[in-house]
């Protein structure tokens, strides 16, 4: 299984993110000047009932008591959050949680009874979530995790002998 995170299966998990990284993007960046999911919580809300709902009635509710309410929230976070992780799973950089965002963002369009291409984007987001190293390794994760890393224990380490020296008896000369 190691050779799926290997550099050779890089090139193919690289190609498979920029594409992911590119329907984010275009599907964000053209909602960014205008944008109102109004009719999209009503009409998703309305999939809850009859005889055979496409939304669960837990969700619905959600949508209504929460969502619907906070709209002008919801307007602001769909389309940026769609574009960042657009830009980062191009880039490779903070891919991992990209690719999270991404995959929470189809999956409560799912959830809101929107099939379209979100099962196909969200079934990628978790093949390259398994891929792992070899999602990044031709990205800028691959350089910027070890720096960062590298700082945070050094960090942690200035923090702990800090500590340590606070608590030591003060010597007389």
């Amino acid at each position: 299984m190691e050779w799926l995170r290997g550099p050779k299966m890089a090139i193919v998990w690289t190609v498979l993110r920029v594409w992911l990284g590119i329907q984010w993007f275009k599907a964000g960046f053209g909602k960014i000047q205008e944008f109102d999911a109004t009719g999209y919580l009503t009409g998703a809300i309305g999939k809850a009932t009859g005889e055979y709902p496409t939304v669960q009635g837990w969700y619905a509710t959600f949508l209504k008591e929460v969502a619907l309410p906070n709209v002008e929230i919801i307007n602001f976070l769909i389309p940026w959050g769609e574009v960042l992780v657009g830009i980062g799973l191009i880039l490779g950089a903070a891919t991992v949680p990209a690719l999270l965002a991404g995959a929470f963002m189809n999956l409560n369009f799912l959830l809101a009874g929107t099939l379209s291409t979100n099962p196909m984007l969200y079934t990628v987001a978790m093949i390259l979530l398994a891929a792992g190293v070899g999602a990044y390794y031709y990205g800028v994760d691959r350089v910027a995790l070890p720096y960062i890393k590298k700082n945070v224990k050094k960090r942690n380490n200035h923090n702990k002998n800090a500590k340590n020296n606070q608590h030591r008896p003060i010597e007389a000369h």
